[in-house]
């Protein structure tokens, strides 16, 4: 199956602090991919690096086949914070200003998606919003678009745990079934389910990428096998 996405040697630096160091990653078309860690591994970097948001990401991103970051961000849709965005800013204007900037961005989707989340008061400015209605419109903005490729870093940290349920158990009708969506989230358990492969990131680097099936036809869960990569990892850290 064509790959959708491919990394090839991708670092990331901040003020000479190393946080990504040569990945290397092919995601196939339709896939759903986990892309788990610890705080501070580098995912959210990796993420904005896809998305062409991280400035000075070294090595090739390819999203259906294109490398430039324009033509990237044409394909990719992030789970942007709207920190670009004054708390002052109305719901419809951000609307409105994604329906100008993404040809692909599908109003009537977007309201379907804001149903689905009831969350519909467009009045409202975004200082005004909670953190959990936040990420409600910030997954119904990112999921609005026909895009490629679905970035959503730890999309439901704010929403409680019976929306979050609804949300996961339905993220996949909201894609084409020829989209890629990567998703990195806390809750690996309730994702897991949704899951064709998972990708690991630890002490910068990329430790992982192993089909979901292959986990489990192993007899692991895919919280267990990526616990289990972290301890070794500790563990051997202890040896030296």
């Amino acid at each position: 199956m064509e790959n959708a996405l491919s990394l090839k040697g991708v670092s990331y630096k901040r003020n000479r602090r190393v946080i990504l160091a040569n990945i290397n990653l092919d995601v196939a078309q339709g896939t759903t991919l986990g892309l788990l860690g610890e705080n501070g591994a580098g995912k959210t970097t990796l993420m904005r690096s896809i998305a062409g948001v991280a400035k000075g990401a070294k090595g090739t991103i390819t999203v259906k086949g294109q490398t430039g970051t324009i033509e990237r961000k044409g394909l990719v849709s992030y789970t942007d914070n709207l920190d670009g965005f004054s708390r002052g800013a109305k719901v419809a204007d951000i609307i409105e200003f994604y329906a100008s900037v993404y040809p692909d961005f599908d109003q009537d989707k977007y309201r379907e998606l804001s149903d689905f989340l009831d969350f519909g008061d467009t009045t409202k400015k975004i200082g005004e919003l909670s953190k959990g209605m936040k990420e409600k419109f910030v997954i119904s903005l990112t999921l609005a678009r026909k895009a490629a490729v679905y970035l959503l870093d730890e999309p439901f940290e704010g929403i409680d745990s019976m929306t979050r349920k609804k949300i996961i158990n339905s993220l996949i009708q909201w894609k084409a079934a020829e989209s890629v969506l990567v998703i990195s989230d806390h809750y690996v358990t309730e994702i897991a389910g949704l899951l064709d492969e998972v990708a690991i990131i630890k002490d910068e680097k990329l430790i992982a990428h192993e089909k979901a099936e292959k986990i489990r036809e192993n007899g692991n869960s895919i919280e267990d096998y990526y616990e289990g990569l972290y301890e070794k990892g500790a563990a051997d850290n202890d040896k030296l």
